[in-house]
């Protein structure tokens, strides 16, 4: 099932437990502007019970060349672009911003795994979305880059966080600061990528993946993927006691008691 595409070229298809959400501009690399951000939102927002996994793909042969390059104009009239943005008082800015990462943070809300299939380039806006997501797959060619210090700009898109989780405090530092490219065969070997397969195999490397994720009880997996998500932020003895009652609500349905 194939839902329509809003604006900021957005669209969804459902596969029974498995949403596929997909860039689709390929003529402009899948650039992003805050229409796609404000789709991206809405797909989040009407998540049902149901879906267990996402998958975040990009149409044609980039994942995402990043923010729309009509944005960067500095003319105060262009709609959502950062000229606008910098002349706002600094709560209205923040609160826009705010917004934006709402596009973003849901991909790791309790009850779903998200998967991003990267190919091609995955630069700014779009390395951000990728590392949104809890897996990555990349094609060989693929590789990520964060710019924006080298525009005068931060990563803004939720992009600083899980990069530190996935590649630690020191390099995610550097990746930051230089702006320089992440390759597939780097992104592997740093946690970025949980695999790495021919532009041809990507279908069928995340297909793979998608069905060994909802293989397992949905219950035992749900209860899992929140257990991995708060150790990152948990001290021992909280990640212990998370664990102890994750374990008992499942001890109790399985033997009907709950």
């Amino acid at each position: 099932m194939t839902g329509p595409q809003p604006d900021g070229w957005v669209r969804t298809a459902r596969d029974g437990a498995v949403l596929t959400v997909t860039l689709d501009r390929p003529d402009r690399l899948n650039a992003q502007t805050p229409a796609t951000w404000a789709a991206l939102a809405a797909v989040g927002a009407a998540l049902d019970e149901d879906v267990r996994v996402v998958v975040v793909r990009g149409e044609g042969r980039s994942f995402s060349a990043g923010l729309d390059r009509s944005l960067f104009s500095a003319d105060p009239g262009t709609a959502g672009g950062l000229g606008e943005l910098g002349r706002l008082p600094a709560e209205e800015a923040q609160e826009r911003i705010r917004r934006y990462q709402g596009g973003f943070r849901w991909l790791r809300s309790p009850g779903i795994v998200s998967v991003a299939a990267v190919q091609g380039h995955a630069i700014g806006a779009g390395a951000q979305l990728a590392l949104a997501c809890d897996l990555r797959v990349f094609t060989e060619d693929a590789d990520l880059r964060l710019p924006e210090v080298t525009l005068g700009l931060v990563p803004d898109l939720t992009g600083t966080s899980t990069l530190t989780e996935l590649v630690g405090y020191s390099r995610a530092m550097e990746i930051c600061l230089t702006g320089r490219p992440v390759p597939a065969a780097e992104a592997l070997a740093l946690g970025l990528a949980n695999a790495v397969v021919p532009a041809d195999g990507l279908d069928e490397a995340v297909g793979t993946l998608v069905e060994a994720i909802t293989a397992a009880p949905v219950g035992a997996s749900r209860e899992t993927a929140a257990l991995v998500r708060s150790a990152v932020r948990n001290d021992p003895e909280a990640q212990d006691a998370a664990e102890r009652a994750a374990q008992t609500r499942r001890l109790a349905e399985l033997v009907g008691g709950g």
